[in-house]
């Protein structure tokens, strides 16, 4: 016992300067509080600082994003130009994110960022391009748009090339647009990949992409972190409502995610929660990108302390203290619901997820229990006590929904679920599905 206690010792001991990091950058590690490397970033930084291409498996919440910005300033301050670097991810939210992290771990160096993303406008995002950025951290389609488009701008000088949460991208089918980009970058460049699962897609993309790449891996397919409280909640679907908030009255003063599946579940429950007095807020693809970040910086901020959201929210994206996930409706992959619980019990801290199960969701989490090679615990409620609530609930239901008519959002409700993932698609991929035939009137 006492040879393995000793390793973790030894493992917690080791400091960024220990790894290779230059003096600047381990000053800006301290400034934002990261204290000793993670897993994934003491396996990772060495190997990139010796200029080695990179696969990097670790589950979600490992410091992923840190792991591979540190080399990637690092051979920055050695050698400076614009255009040096450019991160690919899967969601806008998720750029936002790591152009954060390179600026905050950058801030000694004098690192400048620009995000390129769809759902905003692509002149200014050009004049950006134009000031020639050390980092771009993109969506690939609005990357794409951009050297097909704009007058001037190519990445032939590119140094570095990032794809994070790989998996996602080739799973919204990025795919086309990231082979596009591959052509015009040079191929004599450093590469790091870095994905929670090796699925085929990744391993046909790092065949692609990478030149005899190290591969790091610190988790297995299926992992959750060991500070992460895992149970399930099993009740009939129509009081599905009067449990949720129930629970959310049992953890009043939490920061909590609610997971749904649909954009117009996330509105109408949002709606519902802040007539009975919650301070709720939706986050979902069909919002306008200003209210997506708005809402995301309330929640981050801690004005807001319950965000509803779909799955747009479930990966990469680091809030700090998130105590509480709640999963309203089981995710369809185990992968899905390892995303989701990864918002809480990160950076070593505590968590606690709940995952809703009705009648009809009894195999999915059977699924996911057999791939988590674990049994979910039961939360212990007394029905009497949830049931309590259900005339206040009915009736905070029928304000959401006269609240969404006046909206006008009972005609938006179909769109919610047939064009969400359309207008992102369309937006940063490029792509379309098939519109039904509409007669205009003439």
């Amino acid at each position: 016992m006492a040879p393995a206690v000793d390793i973790e010792e030894k493992k917690s001991a080791v400091t960024f300067e220990d790894l290779g990091c230059l003096p600047s950058l381990c000053e800006a590690c301290r400034l934002v509080k990261y204290i000793t490397p993670t897993e994934i970033q003491r396996e990772a930084i060495p190997v990139a600082l010796e200029g080695k291409d990179i696969i990097g498996l670790a589950q979600t919440g490992s410091g992923k994003t840190a792991a591979f910005a540190l080399p990637i300033l690092q051979a920055l301050w050695e050698k400076p130009q614009g255009l040096f670097a450019c991160v690919m991810a899967p969601t806008r939210e998720l750029a936002y994110q790591i152009s954060e992290t390179f600026e905050s771990l950058g801030s000694t160096i004098g690192v400048r960022c620009a995000v390129i993303v769809g759902g905003m406008d692509m002149m200014s995002q050009a004049i950006a391009l134009s000031k020639k950025p050390h980092i771009i951290v993109c969506t690939p389609g609005r990357l794409a748009d951009h050297l097909e488009n704009t007058k001037g701008f190519n990445l032939r000088q590119l140094k570095y090339l990032v794809m994070d949460e790989a998996d996602r991208l080739l799973d919204m089918d990025f795919g086309p647009k990231i082979d596009q980009i591959l052509k015009v970058i040079p191929k004599e460049r450093h590469t790091y990949l870095f994905s929670a699962t090796m699925t085929t897609k990744v391993q046909k993309l790092q065949r692609a992409s990478l030149n005899n790449p190290v591969k790091v891996e610190v988790s297995t397919k299926y992992s959750t972190v060991s500070t992460l409280l895992q149970y399930y909640l099993f009740f009939p679907l129509k009081h599905k409502d009067c449990y949720l908030v129930y629970i959310l009255n049992e953890l009043a003063g939490n920061s909590t995610i609610i997971f749904t599946r649909t954009c117009a579940d996330t509105q109408k429950i949002s709606i519902m929660l802040r007539n009975l007095g919650f301070p709720a807020i939706p986050l979902h693809g069909q919002l306008p990108q200003s209210k997506r970040l708005g809402a995301l910086n309330k929640f981050k901020g801690g004005n807001r302390n319950i965000l509803v959201a779909t799955d747009v929210a479930s990966r990469g994206l680091d809030i700090p203290l998130v105590d509480v996930v709640i999963n309203y409706d089981v995710p369809t992959s185990s992968k899905d619901y390892i995303h989701r619980v990864g918002r809480t019990a990160r950076a070593g801290r505590s968590g606690k997820s709940i995952t809703f199960v009705t009648q009809y969701d009894v195999e999915l989490i059977q699924r996911i229990e057999k791939d988590l090679e674990r049994k979910l615990d039961a939360f212990d409620v007394d029905k009497n006590d949830v049931l309590l609530l259900q005339e206040r609930v009915d009736e905070a239901q029928r304000f959401a929904m006269i609240e969404l008519k006046e909206s006008g959002s009972k005609q938006k409700s179909k769109r919610f679920r047939d064009d969400d993932d359309d207008a992102d698609l369309e937006e940063e991929t490029g792509q379309t599905k098939p519109k039904k035939k509409v007669h205009k009137r003439r």
